[in-house]
């Protein structure tokens, strides 16, 4: 069995995973997820993490959902302990569906939040030591690499603080509810503004920006 594809197979099949797991196995899965994601890349804490992870998804689960992973796993790796991926996804895939609660994982919107993660970002700390407050209202939040947090530094000007055009889109996105959609449609080409919305900021258009971002919500 190899671990980590156990859990990354978990991973492309989490939707319905999911609802089969008893509320105290869910609290464990949570727990040993967390120390995969935390622990160093390659180290022995983050293969033991994936170890008792996959351990207790075969066990915890029916034994049919428990076949089908650990047929996944691959037998022809018995013994291999490689970070390797299922149907394009990874082991982290899952903390990121457990622990995060979004979707921003797997072949497809994969990619998407690796591109969004490259941005330059600060974490709280870097805020607070510009004089702002990482828990201002208004703000997008995400997850990065080992849980820890990031925010996209478009959003700042001089001393930490918010943009308020920033402040007014991602409120009017509801960022608060789907930081990952709007944090796309801030570093995607947008045909009607003709550029990232994010490249914009403070060059005469912050008011094209709110109106992009109202057209936007009001269609949805």
């Amino acid at each position: 069995m190899n671990p980590y594809q156990v859990l990354a197979a978990a991973a492309a099949d989490w939707d319905r995973l999911a609802g089969l797991l008893e509320p105290a196995s869910g609290r464990q899965l949570e727990a040993l997820l967390q120390a995969l994601r935390s622990a160093e890349q390659d180290g022995p804490d983050r293969l033991q993490a994936a170890e008792e992870a996959a351990r207790l998804l075969l066990e915890a689960l029916p034994d049919a959902e428990s076949g089908r992973l650990d047929d996944a796993s691959g037998a022809r790796f018995a013994g291999d302990t490689q970070d390797r991926a299922h149907l394009g996804f990874h082991a982290d895939d899952l903390a990121v569906l457990v622990l995060d609660g979004h979707r921003m994982v797997g072949p497809v919107l994969g990619p998407i939040r690796a591109r969004i993660l490259a941005v330059p970002a600060l974490d709280p700390d870097e805020v607070r030591l510009l004089g702002g407050d990482p828990g201002a209202a208004g703000l997008l939040r995400l997850t990065g690499p080992g849980g820890r947090p990031r925010l996209p530094g478009f959003q700042f000007g001089v001393a930490g603080t918010p943009l308020p055009t920033v402040v007014e889109v991602n409120t009017v996105l509801d960022a608060e509810r789907d930081p990952w959609g709007v944090a796309d449609w801030w570093l995607s080409a947008n045909a009607w503004l003709g550029g990232n919305p994010a490249d914009l900021l403070g060059a005469g258009r912050d008011g094209q920006l709110v109106d992009a971002a109202r057209y936007l919500s009001e269609e949805e």
